[in-house]
């Protein structure tokens, strides 16, 4: 990823830069390439579709996987949340795989992420994977929320679009230079509404040209930052091939 998107040429932003900075409907936000938006005036970290306990919820139903995406995911917001140390964490939604996955959380897991909760504020956005308070959890827990400009909400409601910030879609984007294709996960913005890249270790991704995100963006002014290995890399929407 990082030799071939190199050569990915140059649009708007800090293209290259592990973080880029930008403004949605007025309100100044920072996409980070460790998967999370970071709020500068308000102190709050945006982090959207942990799934955590995907692994446990798929052997529930007879499907192993490997059991360790929990504490991956964990592993990896401790490093953000100890960077930034923010004011405010939102959780935007599938935070957990299934509406039983914070009742059967092992305890290792749990001290854990009340670790990470203490000394700050968190709050859980209703998800369609986990539509209940998250059981035995601190933090506020609601279906949307608004700070500055932005309301942000777990799926993206078609026809709105100003200031929303959402995941659900799990977006991601493929681009071809020199013949070789990089598909990444990415954030999608066209200044009016911007989706979250799936945080969890084990979720996969929705292209953007993919009919579930038709309406949603103005694509003349569409841009998707891809996460590299360390950098965003920032490409137009009207400039993809394939």
């Amino acid at each position: 990823m990082h030799g071939a998107t190199a050569a990915l040429g140059t649009d708007p932003g800090k293209t290259g830069s592990s973080t880029i900075e930008f403004d949605v409907h007025g309100t100044a936000v920072s996409c980070d390439c460790a998967g999370v938006l970071w709020l500068p005036d308000s102190g709050a970290l945006v982090v959207s579709d942990l799934h955590l306990e995907k692994g446990a919820a798929f052997a529930r139903r007879g499907m192993l996987l490997p059991p360790y995406d929990t504490a991956a995911t964990l592993a990896r917001l401790g490093e953000v949340v100890a960077r930034y140390n923010p004011r405010l964490v939102i959780s935007l939604g599938d935070s957990f795989h299934d509406r039983s996955g914070s009742r059967h959380l092992p305890d290792c897991y749990r001290d854990d992420l009340k670790a990470l909760q203490q000394g700050r504020e968190w709050i859980w956005i209703e998800g369609n994977h986990d539509p209940d308070r998250p059981e035995e959890l601190s933090g506020a827990w609601c279906s949307e929320l608004h700070i500055e400009t932005l309301v942000f909400r777990h799926e993206p409601k078609y026809g709105i679009a100003d200031g929303e910030i959402a995941g659900h879609l799990h977006p991601a984007a493929r681009v071809v230079r020199r013949g070789k294709g990089v598909r990444r996960p990415c954030f999608a913005s066209d200044g009016k509404r911007l989706l979250m890249p799936a945080f969890g270790s084990t979720t996969g991704g929705l292209e953007l040209r993919h009919p579930a995100m038709r309406g949603l963006f103005a694509q003349s002014e569409l841009i998707a930052h891809l996460i590299g290995r360390d950098r965003i890399y920032s490409v137009a929407f009207n400039r993809m091939n394939g």
